[in-house]
Formats: C-alpha cells, sequence, structure tokens
C-alpha cells in the first residue's frame, strides 16, 4: 500500500509538531514528546487506538500504546495488541527467500517456472522470462494492484486458482519497464517458497521466523493466532462519521499481507533486520549478504511532493520487499501496511541503528507519516554533512 504524503494539512502538521522554532528536532524524541506527537496525530485523524515502537541498538528503548482499541468498548491499546500488519508481511516473505538463496535452495534470478512449471502470464516471453527477482519488485507490466478483487471478495477460489488467473491478465507496460505495486505476484512467492522448501508460506514463516524470534503472539493468518482476545478492531470514516468496518481476512494472500502481530513482537523483527539477520543469541535468520541485497535498490521511483522536501528526500527505490530512500542524508528501509480500517508502518534508518513501528486501527494514512517522520527526524536531526 503506497501511501499519499503530501496533503497540505500533514505538512502543516509535521511542520507544528517539530521543535517550538519549526526546525527538525536533533535528539530522540522523549517519552513524553511522543506522547504529544501521538495524541496531536490522534485527534487530527480521528485514529481510536495507535501502538508506537522505537528500536535503538537491537532492544526495544520505546514502547507506547495509546486510544481504545475498538469505539464503543471500553479495552484499551495494550503492547500485546494485534493489528493486521498488511504488506509489511512482504518482508516476512523476502525474509523467507533469503534463507533459501543462504541454503543454496533458490536464487534471486532463478526463473519462476523451474519452480512453478503451470506458472503463466499472458505473454510466452513473459512467462519464460519471469524471474523470483519480478516477482518481488513489481515490475510485471502488470496495473496497479492488478486483480485484488479476486482475494478481497468471498470465493472458493484457492491460491492456486489465483495464479491459474494471472495469465489472463492483459498488462498496461511492457515487461519491466514501469513500477506497478501489486499483491498477486507476492501470492506467486508464497508457492515458490513451498515448492523449494517442501513446506508451506505460512508453515516455513512461523518456524524459520516467527518462532526463532520469539514471536509467539504473531501468526501468518488470524486463524493461526493463538489467542484472539486481544485484537484490534478495523475503523474508517464512511459518510463521514468515524465507524468500525468488517474485518478483511486474507489467507489466500498472506505472503502477501497476511500477517497479525503486536509492537512488542514487531520490534523483534525489526531489531534483528537492523542486525542484518543475526539475533540476540547469535545465531543468523539469513546472512549479512542477502540482508544487503533485500535492501539494494533495484526499481527506481520518483519521490514526490511536500514531505519529500520536509525530510529532504532525493532518491527513492523499491528493493526486495522493501521501500529505500534517503532521509535528511541517511538510507531509510521502510514499507507501509494496510487494509480496510487498518493501516501500519515500519521505518529504519541502518546507519543509526534505529527503527519506528506504529500500528493503527483507522483507515488514515496521514497519522502514519506524521508520527514515523518526527521520530525518525529525532534521531537523524538535521540534514548529515561530509568533510
Amino acid at each position: 500500500m503506497k501511501l499519499k504524503t503530501s496533503a497540505p494539512w500533514l505538512v502543516a502538521l509535521l511542520a507544528s509538531l517539530s521543535s517550538p522554532l519549526g526546525h527538525a528536532a536533533t535528539a530522540p524524541l522523549g517519552g513524553a514528546e511522543i506522547d504529544r506527537l501521538v495524541s496531536r496525530a490522534m485527534a487530527a485523524f480521528a485514529v481510536p487506538g495507535i501502538a508506537v515502537g522505537v528500536v535503538r541498538d537491537g532492544k526495544l528503548v520505546s514502547a507506547k500504546r495509546y486510544g481504545l482499541r475498538e469505539l464503543g468498548h471500553s479495552e484499551a491499546v495494550d503492547l500485546d495488541t494485534q493489528f493486521a500488519i498488511g504488506s509489511i508481511s512482504k518482508s516476512f516473505t523476502t525474509a523467507a527467500l533469503a534463507m533459501l538463496v543462504d541454503e543454496g535452495k533458490l536464487r534471486w534470478d532463478d526463473k519462476v517456472i523451474d519452480y512453478l512449471p503451470e506458472f503463466r502470464m499472458a505473454d510466452p516471453f513473459v512467462t519464460r522470462e519471469f524471474t523470483i527477482r519480478d516477482l518481488l519488485t513489481h515490475r510485471s507490466g502488470l496495473g496497479i494492484g492488478a486483480r485484488d478483487l479476486l482475494f478481497v471478495t468471498p470465493t472458493d477460489f484457492t491460491r492456486r486458482d489465483l495464479i491459474h488467473a494471472l495469465r489472463f491478465l492483459k498488462p498496461v507496460t511492457s515487461f519491466r519497464a514501469q513500477f506497478a505495486y501489486d499483491d498477486l505476484l507476492y501470492v506467486v512467492l508464497g508457492e515458490v517458497i513451498a515448492a523449494a522448501s517442501g513446506k508451506s508460506w505460512d508453515d516455513f514463516v512461523t518456524a524459520r521466523l516467527l518462532a526463532p524470534l520469539g514471536m509467539s503472539s504473531c501468526a501468518t493468518a488470524s486463524e493461526r493466532l493463538p489467542d484472539r482476545s486481544n485484537r484490534a478492531a478495523p475503523h474508517a470514516v464512511v459518510e463521514g462519521k468515524l465507524t468500525t468496518v468488517a474485518r478483511l481476512e486474507t489467507p489466500l494472500v498472506g505472503a502477501a499481507g497476511g500477517i497479525q502481530c503486536n509492537v512488542n513482537d514487531m520490534a523483534r523483527y525489526v531489531a534483528a533486520q537492523l542486525a542484518h539477520g543475526r539475533m540476540p543469541d547469535g545465531r543468523s535468520l539469513f546472512s549479512a549478504e542477502q540482508g544487503e541485497e533485500m535492501w539494494s535498490p533495484q526499481v527506481p521511483l520518483r519521490p514526490r511532493g511536500k514531505l519529500a522536501a520536509i525530510t529532504r528526500t532525493h532518491f527513492a527505490a523499491y528493493g526486495l520487499g522493501w521501500g529505500l530512500d534517503d532521509f535528511n542524508g541517511y538510507e531509510r528501509v521502510s514499507h507501509n501496511g494496510g487494509l480496510p480500517g487498518m493501516v501500519t508502518h515500519v521505518s529504519m534508518l541502518p546507519e543509526l541503528g534505529g527503527g519506528v513501528i506504529v500500528l493503527t486501527n483507522q483507515q488514515e494514512c496521514f497519522a502514519l507519516a506524521a508520527i514515523a517522520t518526527q521520530i525518525l527526524e529525532g534521531y537523524a536531526g538535521a540534514p548529515r554533512t561530509t568533510g
């Protein structure tokens, strides 16, 4: 999910949330400052509940929770409240692939048909040449969100049915010519993982990522959650009124957006990413080499809008399951997640060893940008200069 971050009111809020003189912060925000920041964002964008985590040097240095799990109910969001993280799940899929690359079970530039002989795109040439890297980088030639309705409406489709449907989708650009974000091709990646590992995507991610990291409260799908009693409900503004909306369950496209998690456990994942795959006990989920590959620019993008100017973002790209850009002179690695009524965000500044997690239960993207940007500026400070 791509956030629109050029709205004038967002830019004004970001400016007002900076230091009293209107300049970017030059030191990490304290707890009281984060409280004020989140409270203003919640009020400005009518968000019922938010959880925020700040990771630094491998540790969760700040964990905050605000508001309610659901409007009209008294239960408050806490640090164990589960949110649907949406497309941040794509980075878990990429990490799973990195493990298989380390084990020699596949390569990033292997052809998809070598693992899924039934895979077909509309053009036979594209079918033959389509690689795992192509699946990861949204450069298939299909349009943005190609045929998402295949999985957002109730059907009896299987994942194989979704993959079979790809052959009937007409491209809108040439193969590898343009970035166009989609989810269906990450479903294909899930089946590639199954073919290469002998385990379903759900089982592989659970056994090889969630379990080793101690993410015991998280799951690859809602039905796999060990406890559903502490879940945030989705909300959206409908006909001018903030209301609870139906929860969208997406078990078919788990590899693209199915993971459910809380801020405590997401901090473990962010810490491992910042440590280039290394866990606190010294074991590695994936090698530093594959970590670098995941964070390498694959498809150039163009920063746009006033927010890009505020954060002094000059370059942007999509990597392998991660968005990449420059933020006040530092590399930023990030991804958004979005399902109806719930949007989430993870940002990292690897050079500073810092990361931010923002989980919300409202379909309002601007709150994420306001909160994450201000916290990151507290670490990055003024633009970095070299001498």
